[in-house]
């Protein structure tokens, strides 16, 4: 369905939202604060009929000043309600509480985009990611992930898990179809795609793409899952010019993995790929497309992501707006052959061939 294509507020509503704007990272901490301080959790266990402000506070450990303070903010919040002098977990404080997906993205914010969104000024003006000394010093975040502080390190590979996880099954069945023996992962990271059609596909070999640290997890991964004598690894840097890609792959993969570079970076290494294909090759694009999206709320957490790769991850990359990104493909020398949405429920999957 066509998103953004009007103004759906009202000038009342458009105040509101404004209001919640300028609050948002107070309230985004007293959200924190209610999930993790267990006010939610004893809202939830009160059930329909709720629980007293004492009881709260009885149930948390809270003193009455945070309880009654938490619990206001959550009313403006809609995250609880209020009758007879009890409050009630409200719909959006269960889906902080028990939705995975919630979770995922809150921690990710928190832990890795929070401090860091402080310079997103900075990182727009300058073109690198300005906030990223938040977490380390590194030039990309890519460079540091194998070492970033917790909690930071797992709410970022959760925040990346669990949209690729729900996506391999679908294309894994897809991979099966065609069964190719020679497959090259590019941008490997922990290795779990490979360890996936691995174990699903006795014939595959796997060549793993990353930078070092990156690789060397991977590899890790694999040889204790068994699979030594079925994977070649080829440290690469490819944003160097001079480092080309493995040649004499019957496909080549990247998952969530374009998104991480600039345009001019992305038909780079898809030329790169183009190179390296073996005869009657194929390259394969798992990406997320903020307009190819169902539901508002997916195409919204995808356009904010954006501003994480803006102040965190490098500078000059996004979650891109499919026509951008088709193009991207077509000035590499590519012809998309096949296209498949909604993969997991939000991505879309690329087949590409170099043109004719």
């Amino acid at each position: 369905m066509p998103l953004y294509d009007k103004d759906p507020l009202s000038a009342m509503e458009a105040v509101s939202a404004a209001q919640w704007l300028a609050f948002a990272p107070l309230a985004f901490q007293a959200t924190a604060a209610m999930r993790d301080r267990g006010v939610l959790a004893a809202l939830a266990q009160g059930g329909p009929e709720g629980c007293t402000l004492e009881e709260v506070q009885q149930s948390t450990g809270l003193a009455p000043y945070a309880a009654r303070v938490l619990l206001e903010a959550g009313l403006g919040l809609h995250i609880v309600w209020r009758a007879e002098g009890r409050f009630r977990l409200g719909k959006l404080g269960r889906f902080l509480l028990d939705d995975e997906m919630t979770r995922v993205n809150f921690d990710f914010t928190r832990d890795v985009c929070y401090q860091a969104a402080a310079h997103l000024d900075a990182s727009l003006q300058e073109g690198r990611p300005a906030g990223l000394h938040e977490l380390g010093p590194w030039a990309t975040l890519y460079e540091g992930l194998s070492v970033m502080p917790e909690p930071a390190r797992t709410s970022w590979h959760a925040f990346d898990h669990f949209y690729s996880d729900r996506a391999f099954p679908a294309v894994c069945q897809l991979l099966a179809q065609t069964a190719p023996t020679r497959l090259l992962d590019v941008g490997c990271n922990t290795g779990k795609w490979a360890q996936y059609c691995l174990e699903r596909l006795p014939q595959l070999q796997v060549g793993l793409v990353d930078l070092p640290p990156q690789l060397a997890r991977a590899r890790a991964r694999l040889e204790q899952a068994g699979f030594a004598q079925r994977v070649r690894s080829h440290p690469t840097d490819l944003l160097d010019e001079q480092a080309p890609l493995p040649a004499g792959y019957d496909l080549i993969w990247m998952s969530q993995f374009l998104d991480c570079f600039s345009e001019d970076q992305v038909v780079a290494i898809l030329r790169k790929a183009a190179a390296a294909l073996a005869p009657d090759g194929r390259i394969w694009i798992l990406e997320l497309f903020w307009d190819r999206q169902r539901f508002e709320a997916a195409a919204f957490s995808l356009q904010q992501t954006s501003l994480y790769f803006s102040c965190v991850a490098n500078g000059n990359s996004q979650m891109y707006d499919s026509p951008v990104f088709l193009a991207l493909v077509e000035r590499a020398g590519l012809t998309i052959t096949r296209q498949t949405d909604g993969i997991g429920g939000y991505h879309t999957l690329l087949e590409c061939r170099p043109a004719a």
